[in-house]
């Protein structure tokens, strides 16, 4: 007779050993989701962890057009900077229309003035429309200065328009309406988006340049020199951002050429965005100086200026990127408010705080709304800006190189 095969003996965990086995289990998932770091060099791992962040990718996105777009603003806007029609004073945005007949095109518009207030206002011509095109021929231009040309990506068709009919209406494509000079802003928007988003760029490398060489050297000498630095940030850090940027702009010379009001604009916001970078990065530079690769460094003999920028500097690229990425929006709105107020850039430059000199009087924006639209461009690049950096700040940490598990 063959031996039975004794009971499974069973052994229930007492309530009170809960909270022990729920840690248990929380270590062990930890422990798997360290498994899942893929393998490679950390910037693989951090790119892998960055496209997980949804909204940080499509902001990304959005900045990348809009880079784009102001790069290739030539071919891409339906007219040049400085094109204006006496009869599309203040003209009403123009939405494209398909159909399979015509194809894309817009409803034919005819100025008109009110006979009381002589404001201007747009009434449709019944059957005449505008025919738009791709890659169709308009206002001519030098691209970046490399070749002339006349084609652009999308605008009016002046191949299919009627002889008779373009006497009687001006043929226009005014995708968001016009502003008083009768430009078209669409256009304009694009022109201005090389100013607005490229002065940005340019302060943060100067930013970038006196925050890390400045910071570095008060956290790795300390003593006098870290006493110095530090009470010269606070003293910049107590003076009001807006009235210091009007002081500053107002010793520009009032005949100046625009290009050098634009370097000035540039060199102004990197001087004064320096003092916050340069406390971040002193910091850091305390905390790492003391570590025993850097006490080896200096043992073998490396000198001050390899340390920094072998050793101390390369463990801060990720932390740079993310705080340089979270100001490239003040120094956007810095150069906003300077252009508005008319202490920054002047026409005939094109920028978005610029274009928004028009918004000072309500009438106006209440009028014609659609001249607000440069705000909303400006409110739509911060907050992409943003959203970038938060996205880097949450993939670059160091403390979390661990995979949620799901």
């Amino acid at each position: 007779m063959k031996p039975t095969r004794p009971e499974r003996l069973t052994h229930e965990v007492p309530a009170e050993n809960d909270s022990l086995q729920s840690g248990r289990l929380r270590g062990l998932s930890r422990t798997l989701a360290l498994k899942e770091i893929p393998s490679g060099s950390p910037w693989r791992a951090i790119g892998r962890r960055f496209l997980r962040h949804r909204l940080a990718v499509a902001s990304s996105f959005v900045l990348a057009m809009l880079y784009l777009t102001a790069f290739f603003g030539e071919f891409i806007a339906p007219y040049g900077p400085e094109h204006q029609s006496t009869d599309r004073l203040y003209c009403t945005p123009q939405l494209p229309q398909f159909s399979f007949g015509q194809g894309w095109h817009v409803s034919a518009q005819r100025m008109q003035r009110d006979p009381v207030t002589f404001r201007p206002y747009y009434e449709e011509v019944e059957g005449a429309d505008v025919p738009l095109g791709f890659f169709v021929h308009g206002d001519r231009y030098r691209f970046w200065g490399l070749f002339t040309s006349d084609r652009h990506l999308f605008g009016v068709d002046l191949t299919r328009i009627d002889p008779a009919q373009a006497a009687d209406v001006t043929p226009s494509f005014y995708f968001l309406g016009g502003d008083k000079f009768g430009r078209d802003i669409f256009s304009r928007l694009i022109f201005g988006a090389r100013i607005s988003l490229s002065i940005g760029l340019v302060s943060i490398l100067i930013s970038l340049i006196l925050g890390v060489s400045i910071g570095g050297i008060s956290g790795y000498f300390g003593g006098g020199v870290d006493l110095v630095t530090q009470r010269l940030i606070e003293i910049l850090n107590s003076i009001p951002q807006l009235p210091l940027w009007l002081a500053l702009a107002a010793i520009l010379p009032a005949d100046a050429s625009p290009l050098f009001v634009y370097f000035a604009i540039t060199v102004v916001l990197g001087f004064i965005g320096w003092a916050e970078l340069a406390r971040i990065v002193r910091g850091r530079i305390l905390s790492l100086r003391e570590e025993e690769f850097i006490v080896a460094a200096r043992l073998m003999g490396a000198s001050p200026a390899r340390v920094l920028t072998r050793h101390l500097l390369p463990g801060l690229t990720s932390h740079l990127l993310v705080v340089l990425t979270m100001s490239v929006p003040g120094m956007i709105l810095g150069e906003t408010a300077l252009s508005f107020l008319g202490l920054g850039l002047r026409a005939p430059v094109v920028s978005w705080g610029v274009m928004l000199q028009d918004t000072m009087s309500i009438q106006s924006v209440a009028n014609y709304p659609w001249l607000l639209t440069p705000a909303l461009l400006i409110v739509l690049t911060v907050l992409c800006f943003n959203f970038l950096g938060d996205g880097l700040r949450d993939t670059a940490d160091p403390y979390t190189y661990y995979w949620p598990v799901k």
